[in-house]
């Protein structure tokens, strides 16, 4: 077998750490010594050992000689673990072959070259852009320190949301709903404006057997979310954020008071100012979030630029009418010139359904 493909295995290891190890990255490891495999791991848990710390520990003989592949940098600093280049030293290991290099400053070269200092034989690179693009929502925050942003909406074929009675329960089938489910298990914060909720008063969890509900983000400028919506009622059970620009203590009291952390945001044109409360969620460690919002909602965080992302569901439907919502709301663009460019999109298929995803350029 060749470095590609054992690098292959540690990647399929790191993505066992989707959803849980949040604002981590996803890390496998896979040490090989005389061409067995003697040791696997990955990133379990944010604050648990790291993937090559796993390995390590896991090894059915002496690494001592062995190769470690590992799909991200090792770590060299104290965090919420050791640094993994003090095991890696200590075990003997001869070799160290790394699929991407980590952007967090505290790293950025520096484990690689402290691995060379020691002599130990570093290949970079191996699988470079499968392993970037398993932690784009890791790379993004450590660069920029607020939430990657995945907009994601379901419409027929002629780009319907709703029926023109506002009717949207089902568009699309139950493969594509389950989807929807493991991404809500993904993502750190699911996002939502007071109107989804007034409309629908839906729950926002995570529906899906072994896994956890994101953060609830309900963007609500005036605080017209009623105290009795199931986000409130729920809101000891599930973390749940209110963003609004209402400073009235007598009115945040009672939110407070059921377990709702109130965040105030400045008002830009008479909406909470999204860009703002990406930099509050940012410190709040929220480092990725579903925007599952409606069209007015959506065209606000495009024209505010947070998008990183849009997931687009498809479903073989037509439910036509010039009164049926469309995905995006807002004024929308004056000329196609001035539209949002998307890259080409990477389909899937989902029962009858398909899935389009583009990052915003």
């Amino acid at each position: 077998m060749t470095d590609i493909d054992y690098m292959k295995q540690a990647l399929e290891l790191a993505k066992k750490g989707i959803g849980w190890v949040n604002p981590n990255p996803m890390v496998g490891a896979v040490i090989v010594k005389d061409g067995t495999i003697i040791g696997m791991g990955f990133h379990q848990r944010f604050g648990m050992p790291h993937a090559e710390r796993e390995a390590l520990s896991g090894c059915r003989q002496s690494p001592q000689g062995a190769t470690l592949y590992v799909t991200l940098e090792p770590c060299c600093h104290y965090g919420k673990t050791p640094p993994c280049t003090d095991a890696i030293l200590k075990s003997g290991i001869r070799r160290v072959v790394i699929g991407s290099l980590d952007p967090n400053p505290v790293v950025a070269g520096k484990g690689a070259s402290i691995l060379r200092h020691h002599g130990i034989e570093v290949t970079e690179g191996v699988l470079s852009e499968e392993c970037r693009k398993l932690n784009r929502v890791f790379f993004h925050f450590i660069k920029h320190q607020t939430p990657y942003v995945v907009m994601k909406y379901a419409m027929t074929m002629d780009g319907k949301i709703a029926t023109y009675s506002g009717k949207s329960k089902w568009i699309t089938g139950e493969a594509a709903r389950l989807q929807v489910q493991k991404d809500r298990h993904r993502y750190s914060g699911i996002m939502v404006g007071v109107s989804t909720i007034l409309t629908d008063d839906p729950m926002l969890t995570c529906r899906f057997n072994g896994c956890k509900s994101p953060q609830r983000i309900v963007c609500d400028t005036s605080l017209r979310t009623p105290l009795s919506s199931r986000v409130v009622q729920t809101a000891d059970q599930y973390k749940t954020i209110l963003a609004a620009c209402c400073t009235d203590q007598a009115k945040i009291k009672p939110y407070e008071e059921a377990g709702c952390e109130v965040l105030t945001v400045s008002q830009k044109e008479g909406k909470v100012d999204l860009k703002e409360l990406m930099i509050q969620l940012g410190k709040r460690n929220v480092d990725s979030i579903l925007l599952e919002g409606g069209s007015t909602l959506n065209w606000s965080a495009l024209t505010d630029g947070i998008v990183n992302k849009v997931q687009v569901y498809i479903a073989p439907k037509l439910f036509g009418g010039i009164h049926a919502k469309s995905p995006v709301g807002g004024i929308g663009m004056e000329s196609p010139d001035n539209g949002v460019s998307l890259s080409p999109p990477q389909i899937t298929v989902l029962g009858e359904d398909i899935l389009l995803e583009s990052e915003v350029l």
